[in-house]
């Protein structure tokens, strides 16, 4: 299949697929996470600080726009239908968590993060240290072979593990688009004594994300575009250090400079080589920092 047909493909099949995406990111944030355990204890203060100054830069913004009824009416109409769909997640992941992920990551001397996306699924099938990622049997996209290690900061290899998913070759994840098998592109690499891990897998393809419900109504209305670039989503943890989540780019992709979601860092961008086969080959290992006191 060749890149138009798989583009046209996408056109074709996303209407079918982006609403029900949107349920399943909803449904699944909500199974997987218990976000307010976390803040159950946040005080009145910081809770009433945070609230005042978001609230106030809407005020502001209306203010400084002379925002019309007519505009504020639509924007309500745009909030309750963002919700109908399901989409929180996604307008939360692609326009707001990059902002979250950089203050949160900001005093890391390993590896650079990136954000997490709506489509993240725990318990992914176990693939050892060398393995290939489960995939169909006429999977389409380039072989790629990728090879690294996960060590602490002043190089100590750890044993640890790395969570791998990403979407196929028609910009789809498992268990948020139909006809596709659970766990289509998804795996766990854990690694032994010498933090060395071998990953096979395909390449994915750069893909818009969902534009048939309230996001792309306002990607539409804004003159925006919807296309992230091909992307792999990595977990790496390893007893003791903080969980390094992130997303790894290829070279050449025209949406680099220009992600939906502003979640590219010229660190992240892998450096594919000629492999045997037709395969590419990558070779990235990962630093982890050590988990701070009362963090």
């Amino acid at each position: 299949m060749t890149t138009i047909e798989r583009i046209e493909h996408r056109s074709d099949t996303q209407t079918a697929s982006a609403a029900a995406s949107g349920a399943s990111a909803t449904e699944r944030f909500h199974a997987d996470k218990s976000p307010y355990d976390a803040v159950r204890d946040t005080p009145a203060e910081r809770v009433d600080l945070l609230a005042r100054e978001v609230l106030s830069a809407v005020h502001d913004t209306i203010r400084r726009h002379r925002v019309t009824y007519d505009e504020y009416n639509a924007l309500k109409a745009w909030l309750i239908d963002v919700g109908n769909d399901g989409e929180w997640p996604l307008f939360l992941d692609v326009w707001v968590e990059h902002v979250v992920e950089e203050v949160a990551t900001d005093h890391r001397s390993g590896n650079k993060g990136s954000i997490e996306g709506p489509y993240y699924v725990p318990g992914s099938p176990e693939r050892g240290a060398r393995g290939t990622i489960p995939m169909r049997d006429n999977e389409q996209g380039t072989p790629l072979v990728w090879e690294g290690r996960i060590t602490a900061t002043d190089g100590t290899p750890l044993p640890g593990k790395v969570e791998l998913w990403h979407a196929d070759a028609d910009g789809f994840y498992s268990q948020f688009a139909p006809n596709l098998p659970e766990w289509n592109l998804r795996g766990t690499f854990t690694t032994g004594d010498d933090g060395e891990f071998e990953i096979r897998t395909i390449m994915p393809a750069p893909y818009q994300i969902p534009t048939d419900g309230s996001c792309g109504k306002l990607i539409a209305a804004a003159g925006w575009h919807a296309w992230r670039p091909a992307h792999l989503h990595v977990k790496v943890s390893a007893p003791g250090y903080e969980l390094l989540t992130a997303q790894l780019y290829f070279p050449g992709d025209p949406h680099n400079e220009d992600d939906i979601a502003a979640a590219v860092k010229p660190e992240l961008i892998l450096d594919p080589q000629p492999h045997t086969g037709g395969a590419r080959r990558v070779i990235y290992n990962f630093v982890l920092d050590p988990e701070r006191a009362g963090a």
